[in-house]
């Protein structure tokens, strides 16, 4: 240095020494879920980053479904009795999804997370709401997810049985969808059946 100068960065350092950083936690990362209807939709979300099967569903090639359109489709095995009652809308909905304003793409990763959560949760009766287009801005769009999800459902293994809602939970532009059983809740139904009972030797 000459003349006693000193440059700038010697400056800086000076005013900074004894500073000690502040303690910042790691961002959380969030999951965006804004359309989730309810408080055991909410909890789906919050359990973290989705983990489980790949996502196999398609995002291309669907034809689009009339707003007024019945969803219908039940497998192969299940009860007409069962069948009945979800169609009817008689049993409780453990979750819901809601897709509006949603692009394919965006809908056909929900739709999978969403039921890969359910089933980690044991849950067997949900609903996913899709629109049916009552807006002539939305009805493309909407047409165009409604035979996605048709598809969707009927592509998902553990999908049992789907039925367009009753009117007070949606109508046409909303389905019920019957999950399979879980191992885990098969287990306890089993353990509930059997408690109090003497195994039968034959």
């Amino acid at each position: 240095m000459w003349g006693g100068v000193v440059s700038d960065e010697d400056l800086f350092q000076a005013e900074m020494a004894g500073v000690v950083p502040l303690n910042r936690d790691p961002r959380e990362r969030l999951q965006r879920k804004e359309n989730s209807g309810d408080d055991a939709a909410r909890r789906l979300a919050a359990a973290g980053t989705r983990q489980g099967p790949v996502n196999a569903l398609v995002d291309e090639g669907v034809e689009p479904l009339d707003a007024w359109y019945v969803l219908d489709f039940k497998r192969p095995g299940i009860q007409h009795g069962v069948y009945r009652k979800l169609r009817q809308g008689r049993y409780e909905v453990d979750a819901r999804l809601d897709l509006h304003r949603m692009t394919v793409k965006q809908a056909r990763n929900e739709v999978h997370g969403f039921i890969v959560d359910a089933m980690t949760y044991g849950l067997r009766t949900v609903l996913i709401l899709h629109g049916k287009g009552n807006r002539k801005s939305e009805q493309q769009r909407t047409a165009i997810l409604k035979g996605y999800v048709n598809r969707w459902l009927q592509d998902i293994d553990d999908v049992q049985a789907y039925h367009s809602a009753q009117p007070a939970h949606g109508g046409t532009g909303a389905v019920y969808v019957l999950l399979r059983k879980s191992a885990q809740k098969k287990r306890e139904n089993r353990e509930r059946f059997m408690k109090g009972r003497v195994p039968y030797d034959g």
